[in-house]
């Protein structure tokens, strides 16, 4: 079975499934060594590691398929990948299906974007995003690639409007929702 339906299967059980995030293919195995049964490539772990600088957008969206390639050859688990704001939303998906992702994540912060708990983030508008978002499930070639809808607001707009995003992204066609930034169990 590919990963991309394992993944599906897997996220139907009522256990939790936890994913550490990894950077290349070395944390990728070290990750698996320990018992991870899946993998998370964010962009501040590679832009890190690449470039000792923090997740500002430095990195281009090749050099970001790059590192999920090297990371898939080395771990052929379940993947989900920070696909960040996205300046090419369909264009980042077929090269980050290419590489082996099985879950992308796009985010809705205005460009030049800020690592997710950095002071002064701002985001766009909620419906240009949804448009990103209907553009990244149209996109895909391979129906069991799920798209993660991020929002970046509750830290600007409060937990409320990151709420009514997340239900806006959720019904443009992302089939996961991600706040970032909570500060509290709800």
């Amino acid at each position: 079975m590919n990963t991309r339906k394992a993944l599906r299967q897997r996220l139907k059980q009522k256990e939790i499934l936890m994913l550490p995030g990894v950077y290349d293919a070395l944390t990728a195995k070290i990750a698996l060594s320990v018992g991870f049964e899946g993998l998370v490539m964010g962009g501040y772990g590679v832009a890190a590691s690449r470039l000792g600088e923090p997740d500002v957008g430095y990195l281009s969206m090749t050099e970001m398929a790059e590192a999920l390639r090297g990371i898939k050859r080395a771990a052929n688990v379940p993947l989900f990948a920070d696909g960040d704001t996205a300046l090419s939303v369909m264009r980042t998906v077929r090269e980050y299906e290419a590489a082996g992702a099985d879950a992308i994540l796009f985010e809705d912060q205005v460009w030049p974007k800020r690592c997710g708990h950095m002071a002064g983030k701002q985001v766009i508008d909620a419906e240009e995003h949804a448009k990103k978002l209907r553009a990244a499930v149209d996109a895909k070639t391979d129906e069991d690639t799920i798209i993660i809808a991020r929002t970046d607001s509750r830290a600007v707009l409060g937990l409320d409007a990151a709420i009514e995003r997340g239900k806006l992204y959720l019904a443009s066609g992302a089939e996961a929702l991600f706040v970032e930034a909570p500060q509290n169990e709800w």
